[in-house]
């Protein structure tokens, strides 16, 4: 059975909640009642270090007997084609709409700007999932497949931006969404239409969103383009499917204090796993279980448009951690891994990982204060050496025993380093013709990083900006069709249904928890200053759209979408009074400015709604039929249809028909969005992760990520106007 988004929600994210940083008390291990538990996708260890034996023993055993009950097959995990995914150790999840990433006003990528940004924070990517449809979906018909297609410049430049990332050595998944059931529908089966754009994109591999696995139609749909495209489950990869899935995110699993192990890579060595808890603001839960279990990460920081960027001291671990992954990704993926092996130093716990003549520990600190010191003993070979991989160095070793002698001889020794509070460690012992070509390089590399170490956790907060509209007098002739609404200090509440792209502001203290508490109402209150302004009675309207045109011949850069209702160039017949829509922002702005006025803002738009009184609705307290284009008839109705739906101000038309778009551009240097009011006709029905339909209360607002103009256009999003006094 496929879990919903919301059943997940309700799993997840309570157990994130409950597990606070992400580890387990392991009560059962400490009362010496401790239980191995291989149903859990991270097997948690037992916290008396007695037992690390047997739990170790008992892995293995597991391992064999449910590989053999299941008749298990890596066949497709031994294909050369498939074997990039094994060393994808860094994920980046990308908003197609990220300034970093987008230019989408020009359908421009900047791919180069993008990538170098990567390698200097985190290490850079092995792969990043180009995300491209929520929180936007639903506001109109089109469905997640569009998104693609319409995405800034199309697919010619969408697929220009990924030949750029795979010359870089990056590797692209392209998202899929299977609740968007109640959009646009496609002719032919989901995943015949993903992998027709795998092929036009040339991505290599398809992002499960809410989904625990693909059905086998997703195998055989992909198999057709070329041989090596993957899948990569977001929820818990059930291990049924870990023959035929390469990746799958660990997301929210909760871990004991003792690190434990990871139920499917344990299983198979091949499968690779990305670590997320995307709402925490500490990700060394993350970056612990990775390195322990030789895992990778996902980095996500524009999270649906809301910030929750990454503080410098986890930067620092993940950069000093990439490196080695990738040196020794065959250790990683091998058969040479020991959990939990003893250490010498509490709360510093140790994975060993062997094969072709080298040795490699991998350490935590699962405390908040430094370690120094002897951290673990070893045994060395004849003509082994200990090499600190984190720090770039030879380590510091005391022999404690055991002849040396030549060739064949043996001493025990510790090795000693430095492990700063929640930091990794990492020794490599071995010959030095086993370390391979360019190690001397590869460690001063190492040193490097480490001198660009910042141990800081402060929160990266970004500063939101906010597009302040230029003051345009309203002139005699413009006031016919407007109405004068007075200003002053004025109270607002404002609602927003809590969705992940936030609110007003980027990073809004609602998502500073674990996992937010989604798709109910957040009352945003406010005291702000309103100038006295006017406000066009109606919305603009085709007629006068058309007028607009007219007189200034004004065309778009990118005409995509541009009036995409309209027939042979003009308004559709019979419909010249109806709301003008497919327009974005700067359409708008256009329209406004010829005709003497501005856009109305976010907050002049509410107050004009509600009126002193802050009704619900423009005409009272309660939605009444008759009032507004409840969307019955399915399409836009003439601006003058409601009369009994005026507002306080006489303003009509202002629940339902379209959302109307307001002079609220924002942006925190990664995300532009703006504020939509009044809801529209358009209802659908289906998934909660949908845009809000249908009309709307005078108070609500609704955050529309901008994504430029072929997306920005939609068939019921319009605008009115307004001006100073």
């Amino acid at each position: 059975m496929l879990l919903s988004r919301r059943e997940w929600i309700g799993l997840t994210a309570g157990a994130a909640l409950a597990g606070g940083l992400g580890f387990r008390s392991n009560a059962s291990a400490a009362s010496g009642a401790w239980k191995f538990a291989p149903e859990e996708n991270l097997i948690p260890a037992p916290s008396d270090s007695g037992l690390w034996p047997e739990f170790r023993q008992r892995l293995f055993a597991w391992r064999e007997s449910v590989r053999r009950d299941m008749q298990y097959s890596s066949a497709l995990y031994e294909r050369p084609e498939f074997s990039w995914a094994t060393r994808n150790f860094a994920c980046g999840f990308v908003m197609l709409n990220d300034e970093l990433f987008c230019d989408v006003r020009a359908g421009r990528y900047h791919v180069a700007r993008f990538l170098a940004h990567a390698r200097k924070e985190f290490g850079g990517f092995d792969s990043v999932v180009l995300w491209h449809a929520y929180p936007r979906i639903g506001l109109d018909a089109r469905n997640q497949f569009d998104f693609y297609r319409e995405q800034p410049g199309g697919l010619q430049a969408l697929r220009e931006a990924v030949n750029q990332l795979h010359k870089a050595g990056v590797r692209v998944f392209l998202d899929y969404n299977p609740w968007d059931t109640h959009t646009r529908r496609e002719t032919r089966a989901d995943p015949v239409v993903m992998a027709e754009l795998i092929a036009a994109l040339d991505a290599d591999g398809v992002f499960l969103d809410t989904l625990d696995r693909g059905a086998s139609e997703w195998r055989a749909a992909l198999d057709t383009v070329r041989p090596g495209v993957v899948l990569e489950s977001e929820l818990a990869l059930p291990l049924a499917s870990v023959h035929d899935h390469h990746l799958s995110w660990a997301q929210w699993f909760p871990d004991s204090h003792v690190p434990g192990v990871l139920r499917n890579r344990w299983f198979e060595r091949g499968h690779q796993q990305h670590l997320i808890r995307r709402w925490d603001r500490d990700h060394t839960a993350e970056l612990h279980s990775a390195w322990m279990n030789g895992a990778g990460i996902l980095v996500w920081e524009n999270i649906f448009g809301t910030w929750n960027g990454w503080c410098d001291r986890d930067k620092t671990v993940l950069r000093s951690m990439l490196p080695l992954q990738r040196r020794f990704a065959h250790l990683f993926s091998g058969e040479g891994w020991t959990p939990l092996v003893p250490t010498l130093q509490p709360d510093v716990y140790a994975s060993l990982w062997e094969g072709m003549g080298l040795r490699l520990w991998t350490l935590v600190n699962r405390s908040e204060s430094a370690v120094r010191g002897e951290l673990f003993s070893a045994s060395l070979r004849s003509g082994e050496r200990v090499w600190d991989g984190v720090l770039g160095r030879e380590a510091a070793t005391r022999r404690t025993g055991g002849v040396g002698q030549p060739r064949h001889g043996t001493a025990e020794v510790t090795i000693a380093g430095d492990l700063p509070p929640r930091g990794i460690g990492c020794f490599i012992a071995g010959r030095t013709e086993a370390v391979g070509a360019g190690f001397g390089g590869f460690l001063r590399e190492q040193r490097d990083l480490m001198r660009r170490a910042n141990w800081n956790t402060r929160f990266p907060s970004r500063r939101v900006i906010v597009r302040k509209p230029s003051a345009v007098a309203a002139g005699r002739s413009s006031m016919r069709a407007m109405v004068e609404i007075p200003g002053g200090q004025i109270q607002l509440k404002t609602t927003f249904r809590v969705r992940e792209c936030g609110f007003y502001d980027s990073t809004h203290p609602h998502f500073a928890t674990s996992f937010p508490s989604l798709h109910g109402p957040l009352i945003i209150s406010r005291t702000v200053e309103v100038r006295p302004f006017a406000m066009d009675i109606y919305p603009v309207t085709n007629a006068q759209f058309a007028q607009f045109l007219s007189a200034t011949g004004y065309r778009p850069a990118d005409p995509t979408n541009y009036l995409r209702h309209w027939v042979s160039g003009g308004p559709p017949p019979g419909r010249e009074q109806h709301p003008v829509v497919y327009v974005d922002l700067d359409d708008a702005r256009a329209y406004a400015a010829w005709a003497g006025k501005r856009l109305p803002t976010d907050e002049e738009w509410q107050w004009a709604a509600q009126g002193p009184d802050g009704r619900c609705y423009p005409w009272g307290d309660a939605m009444e039929k008759g009032r507004c284009n409840d969307g019955a008839g399915g399409d836009t109705t003439p601006v003058d249809a409601f009369p009994s739906g005026r507002s306080p101000f006489g303003c009509l038309d202002m629940c339902g028909n379209v959302w109307e778009w307001t002079e609220s551009e924002r942006s925190d240097g990664r995300t532009r969005f703006a504020i939509l009011r009044g809801g529209s006709f358009y209802k659908r029905g289906g998934s909660q992760w949908y845009f809000d339909e249908g009309p709307q209360r005078a108070d609500f607002a609704a955050k529309v990520l901008l994504w430029g103009p072929r997306i920005d256009r939609c068939a019921n999003v319009g605008f009115r106007c307004a001006a100073d006094l």
